[in-house]
């Protein structure tokens, strides 16, 4: 009998303590904080182009800052960054205002007051002579086409690049695909806006195309080069 009492004595314990662990699981379960789930981080559209250098040009009214398309252009870009980094552009003039459509720079011979005359017919290339557009169906900038803030090459035909660009503003929707687009402005709109609305001197497309009366003057343009690959921009 004492065998028996003992025996039940320890099998009481015995569940007292199981009921009492399987209590403080519980508990201890129930205190302890939620674990936050991962955040995914969702995968660039594929549609958007790949920005590879940051271009600032530096004006006086204003910086325009500029990510640039190397994946879409490379040698679109490449000539405009080695320009940029040999000074080419630095003086340079926005020689052409078109209202609600462009704003055109680019052209060296802008820096001689006296060759006005022959504004926007020049510009050079790393490549020492005019070179061919890059306009792939294809690409996602392509396939954007020329929105708000687009910067694209300016030239007097195929395959006539140079040295000279626009930025589009809102009307330049409707350019035909002919035009190497490579890059796009991703701040200072503002100060592009400001120098489309400055005065000008009309040209031969009609009264709300020409030359603007105050110089508008790039003073420099810095490039840096985006690490990792790029950025879609």
């Amino acid at each position: 009998m004492l065998w028996t009492a003992v025996l039940g004595m320890l099998m009481l314990a015995s569940a007292c303590q199981r009921r009492e662990v399987h209590s403080q699981l519980k508990v201890d379960t129930l205190a302890a904080p939620l674990q936050a789930a991962p955040q995914k981080t969702e995968p660039p559209p594929p549609d958007t182009p790949v920005i590879t250098h940051i271009a600032v040009l530096e004006t006086n009214f204003g910086s325009i800052t500029v990510g640039l398309y190397g994946k879409d252009a490379p040698k679109t870009v490449r000539n405009f960054v080695e320009l940029a980094r040999r000074g080419v552009y630095n003086g340079v003039l926005f020689h052409r205002v078109a209202r609600n459509f462009v704003v055109q720079a680019g052209d060296p011979l802008t820096k001689d007051p006296q060759k006005r005359a022959l504004w926007g017919t020049g510009g050079v290339s790393i490549y020492g002579r005019e070179f061919e557009d890059e306009l792939n169906p294809e690409a996602p900038s392509y396939r954007m086409g020329y929105q708000l803030g687009t910067v694209a090459m300016a030239n007097r035909g195929p395959n006539t690049n140079t040295s000279q660009f626009f930025i589009c503003l809102e009307r330049a929707v409707n350019l035909p695909r002919a035009y190497t687009i490579f890059g796009r402005v991703l701040e200072g709109m503002e100060v592009v806006r400001k120098i489309a609305n400055v005065p000008i001197e009309p040209g031969p497309f009609g009264p709300e195309d020409g030359t603007p009366k105050t110089p508008v003057v790039i003073r420099s343009v810095k490039v840096r080069q985006v690490s990792h690959g790029g950025t879609r921009g």
